[in-house]
């Protein structure tokens, strides 16, 4: 048996986790933290290092320590693998038999259409601009002082949601300041807004052909509201995907991370082994 970590440094979160890695790997641990304005590096060292203190372990028991999103600013990694690479590993994890992964950033959205072995064949995703991000949501949220864990709940409560017409997240957040001062609803603005990130999902979907099931991860893939935007949205185009989330999706990233590392430690033992 062997140690493996994954960490996953976003622009608002740092996501780590410690694993058993072999033919059945499993978690050991997991750890979240919120950067809000501390330096990411600091915070990730420490987070590894409470991590390793945790569980009686010394950084020479860890046979890889893998770093995905903004790796540059891990101290002690070992490698880097790029977010579509980890976050198709991860839904693989979770749903061996996902074929499609939806990886719901912070700052834009991928859809990834993956093969059997959790291998990447094919892309899409939005601009950084795009109205249909994590960022926007919460930015969002903020503005009608919500909490980005309450708008999930309260878009379910909507009756008569109204669609942003934005695509870029400026114009975007003009629209929701005159649904406010027209008196529309906090639960239709909201549904309105995941109506729209789902539309937008939606065409990715059908530029990537993607194949079912679908596995969603990433900051936004716990937000009731969203999957159930998703799945009306599919349901109007007729679409018959399976659409999944599972409860440690957030870590999708940092569980793919630790997992290839496991798997380069050992193809780099082969080599070693070959070079003897």
């Amino acid at each position: 048996m062997i140690y493996t970590m994954g960490i996953d440094i976003g622009s608002n979160f740092i996501k780590l986790v410690l694993m058993e890695y072999s033919e059945n790997s499993k978690i050991v641990d997991k750890h979240t933290e919120k950067i809000r304005k501390r330096n990411p590096t600091q915070v990730a060292d420490e987070m590894v290092q409470l991590m390793l203190d945790k569980h009686g372990l010394k950084y020479e028991n860890i046979a890889y320590l893998a770093s995905t999103g903004e790796g540059d600013l891990v101290k002690r990694k070992r490698g880097h693998f790029y977010g579509m690479t980890t976050h198709s590993r991860g839904a693989h994890f979770f749903y061996p038999e996902a074929r499609t992964v939806v990886d719901l950033g912070a700052l834009y959205v991928r859809t990834i259409r993956i093969n059997q072995d959790a291998r990447v064949e094919d892309y899409k995703m939005t601009g950084q601009c795009a109205s249909g991000s994590g960022q926007f949501l919460e930015n969002i949220s903020r503005y009608l002082g919500l909490s980005i864990d309450e708008v999930g709940e309260i878009s379910l409560q909507s009756g008569n949601p109204e669609v942003s017409s934005g695509i870029c997240a400026v114009l975007a957040e003009t629209d929701v300041i005159n649904m406010v001062s027209r008196g529309i609803k906090t639960p239709d603005i909201i549904k309105g807004i995941h109506l729209s990130i789902a539309s937008r999902i939606i065409k990715l979907l059908g530029s990537l052909k993607a194949e079912s099931p679908i596995v969603l991860t990433g900051g936004m893939a716990l937000n009731k509201g969203m999957i159930q935007a998703i799945e009306e949205t599919l349901k109007e185009g007729s679409k018959n995907f399976i659409i999944k989330a599972h409860p440690d999706s957030i870590y999708a990233g940092a569980i793919g991370a630790a997992l290839w590392g496991g798997y380069r430690h050992y193809k780099l033992l082969e080599k070693q082994a070959v070079a003897i």
